[in-house]
């Protein structure tokens, strides 16, 4: 019984799905960390104690391709935002490039068409993102000062906004250029590894991040 609506679920799912139209987009996105406030650290110093400091995370630049559902005749779509790596450095108070990691950052935003007699399609959208850290590492002048040796970062979840256009030129049938913009809501637990193996919490790193992005859409 199970597979039988397991298998109806599936086949329903594919006929919604061929109703529909798909959309793949490829652009190019800056994104900017929110650094007038990314948080402050609790860093541990070699000398004993610890010392509250300012970070900064770095703006970087990179290729984000997505791929887009629309909703047969209704205006809602979904999107999937993918990325190349993204690698920031971080500075902490007065250490420039203190530390550095590189995160990869999907995010699924359901959208809101526009839809109008215009070229012009202006779209909203909200949903969720996650924030997949990977090598994670510490300057050695932080190494110096912190007396720690590693770093980690938590896989971090938040909440995503987007707001933008599509604008198809008289002459194409199916391909058109977008510019949209995002924010989202985010913050990764920061860990200090020490040479003995014991762990420091350096709290909240907040990228709360706005991505600007330009780009080519074709609609299948």
């Amino acid at each position: 019984m199970l597979k039988q609506v397991t298998l109806i679920a599936l086949m329903g799912l594919s006929a919604s799905a061929m109703a529909g139209d798909w959309q793949v987009k490829v652009g190019a996105s800056a994104l900017a960390p929110q650094n007038d406030d990314n948080g402050t650290l609790n860093v541990p110093l070699a000398a004993g104690g610890s010392a509250a400091l300012k970070a900064d995370v770095s703006n970087e630049v990179n290729f984000t391709p997505s791929v887009e559902y629309f909703f047969a005749n209704s205006p809602i779509s979904v999107e999937l935002l993918l990325a190349l790596p993204f690698d920031h450095d971080v500075n902490i108070g007065t250490i420039e490039n203190a530390a550095s990691f590189k995160h990869l950052p999907p995010t699924i935003t359901a959208k809101y068409n526009f839809k109008n007699s215009t070229r012009f399609t202006p779209y909203v959208g909200v949903g969720a993102t996650v924030v997949v850290p990977w090598d994670e590492e510490l300057s050695q002048t932080t190494k110096t000062v912190t007396g720690a040796e590693k770093l980690d970062a938590d896989v971090a979840y938040g909440v995503a906004g987007q707001v933008g256009f599509n604008f198809q030129p008289a002459d194409a049938k199916n391909w058109g250029v977008f510019v949209d913009v995002r924010y989202a809501d985010v913050k990764t637990e920061l860990t200090a590894k020490n040479p003995d193996g014991t762990k420091v919490s350096l709290g909240d790193l907040e990228v709360n991040p706005w991505v600007y992005t330009l780009g080519y859409s074709y609609k299948f």
